[in-house]
């Protein structure tokens, strides 16, 4: 399977897993609570993770769950000098994590390559903004939208109904202009779902692979994990990795993550056992 993000960067992830740095440029993240807010602390944190081997890059400027309004200039002045440090010091893709058109916009035209969309392209605008900057996108399923709280999420499938929702996704991507090489989707997991559902949902990556488009996996450190381990949100590098190795072992061919230097671990355990072949007497050659 070929990945494309933007136009300058191709991989054949056949076998290869993509790891991305998520980099939170927001006081209130569920993980590190505002601990790299500082600007200087944002790029030391992607200094780390470059070193460790990250792919690509991620840059949020509001979190994903219910929390205090962000507006969208204040989206902005969070999101856009940020993807032009990275820009500037990397030569790394970049997406932008937002449901606002307007933001994937500007985040785009200074260099990002990637709108990462939470919202499933909630927005009008978000699709013919990335056509026009030749970017990439992640449609993400939501069953409400986000950063409203859903605290009793109820699906008749909770399998089906999430491919069918990125199913049609794909399509919508694809009806604006967006070639597939650059449509990846995303089950989501706990945005509207119950640790039992995306517990599931992880379990049942492969029905998302069948849609053709690659896979994003974005479990690291969350709360579903927490719940099945009972470990805080500070000590769930363990579970997280465990998670990537089976959505991997399943097909999803970028995973998100926390701990780069973990995650490009597992990913390239996974890469070499994918690739490897048999000989006729069954030894690996």
């Amino acid at each position: 399977m070929i990945v494309e993000l933007g136009a300058d960067h191709r991989y054949d992830c056949s076998t290869r897993t993509l790891v991305m740095g998520i980099l939170n440029r927001t006081p209130d993240s569920f993980w590190d609570r505002g601990r790299f807010w500082e600007f200087d602390d944002f790029l030391r944190l992607a200094d780390r993770h470059v070193a460790n081997g990250a792919d690509l890059l991620d840059v949020g400027g509001s979190k994903a769950g219910p929390g205090p309004e962000v507006t969208e200039a204040e989206e902005l002045d969070r999101v856009v000098p940020a993807v032009e440090a990275l820009r500037a010091r990397f030569d790394l893709p970049v997406a932008v994590d937002t449901f606002r058109g307007s933001v994937v916009a500007e985040a785009l035209a200074v260099g990002a390559c990637v709108g990462n969309d939470i919202s499933g392209f909630a927005d009008p605008t978000f699709l013919p903004a990335c056509v026009r900057a030749g970017a990439s996108v992640v449609a993400t399923h939501v069953r409400i939208g986000p950063r409203i709280p859903d605290p009793t999420p109820r699906y008749d499938n909770v399998v089906l109904e999430v491919r069918g929702f990125l199913a049609e996704r794909v399509a919508m991507a694809r009806a604006a202009g967006i070639p597939d090489e650059r449509i990846m989707i995303d089950a989501g997991l706990d945005l509207g779902k119950t640790p039992d559902m995306s517990a599931l949902l992880l379990r049942s990556s492969d029905d998302l692979t069948s849609l053709g488009r690659p896979v994003f996996l974005s479990a690291s450190n969350k709360g579903f994990l927490g719940e099945m381990t009972g470990a805080a949100v500070d000590d769930r590098r363990e579970p997280s990795w465990a998670a990537h190795a089976l959505g991997i072992a399943l097909g999803c061919r970028i995973i998100r993550a926390h701990d780069v230097r973990g995650g490009r671990r597992v990913a390239d355990v996974l890469e070499a056992l994918l690739a490897a072949k048999k000989s006729p007497m069954g030894e690996m050659a």
